[in-house]
């Protein structure tokens, strides 16, 4: 069960059959990558470059949310799913997913508390590191930095407001639907190889599991609720792909226009 495991990993900052692989070749361009760094000057942009750290994850290693206490992280390449768990009745659901060119977690960052919750490579991941004490250096030193930073706090709060109150307003089928969308939407905005992007903007790679965890539900009504859409061509479901075939429907699904989202 995902919620032993978290207490398990109290003591270890890693457990895993795959351990992570690190190198210190950060240059400008990944950093560019960052939705923090992307506007710096590039003299800025070289020298932070400097105090990074190159990081490989793989595919369902186990990560100790205590390692988000002791360096900020910024995704290049691959998702990650962030998870919160009851003990007792062993029910999860999705805090956030993570894209190329998001952060994590910015609220350890401002607070400097750990945060109780699962953090879950969905694919291998390719991610930039810096010791978080100079990453809140930056933020006191450079109002640069601050001009892209808060903005991003700001929609990362929007998000979760988003959620409580589509899980308390919404049927399955109009969360499920604005989940889809919203992960179209994040991936559209990624600043790497545009072959990507068009890729992923067509397919979603997320298992019914996890669409369950992100919409409040279980893995059944998220099958039968994707069977219906596939019934009537709104998409096309294979394994963990699903290809959006009319996305407009899909919009009309979530009750909301393109403009919105």
């Amino acid at each position: 069960m995902r919620t032993s495991l978290l207490i398990t990993l109290v003591t270890t900052e890693i457990m895993s059959d795959n351990p992570l692989t690190t190198s210190n070749n950060v240059n400008s361009s990944l950093v560019r990558q960052s939705r923090f760094f992307s506007s710096l000057p590039a003299k800025l942009q070289a020298d932070m470059a400097q105090q990074f750290k190159l990081e490989e994850w793989k595919k369902g290693s186990l990560i100790n949310p205590a390692l988000l206490l002791k360096r900020f992280y910024t995704l290049l390449d691959g998702q990650i799913e962030m998870t919160r768990s009851n003990p007792d009745t062993g029910r999860e659901v999705t805090l956030d997913v993570i894209y190329p060119g998001d952060s994590f977690d910015v609220v350890t960052l401002l607070d400097k508390k750990p945060h109780n919750m699962l953090i879950s490579p969905l694919t291998d991941l390719k991610l930039m590191s810096i010791p978080i004490e100079i990453m809140r250096k930056w933020l006191w030193t450079y109002p640069e930095l601050n001009e892209q930073f808060l903005p991003y706090l700001a929609a990362k709060m929007r998000d979760q407001e988003n959620l409580s109150t589509s899980f308390a307003l919404h049927d399955v089928s109009t969360r499920l639907s604005r989940i889809i969308l919203k992960h179209i939407n994040k991936v559209n905005s990624y600043t790497g190889n545009q072959q990507d992007e068009h890729q992923y903007h067509l397919i979603n790679g997320l298992s019914d599991e996890a669409l369950a965890r992100m919409a409040g539900s279980v893995r059944q009504v998220i099958n039968k609720q994707l069977q219906h859409w596939k019934a009537e061509k709104i998409l096309d479901k294979k394994r963990k792909q699903l290809l959006i075939t009319d996305l407009a429907a899909l919009y009309k699904e979530a009750h909301f226009t393109e403009s919105k989202l």
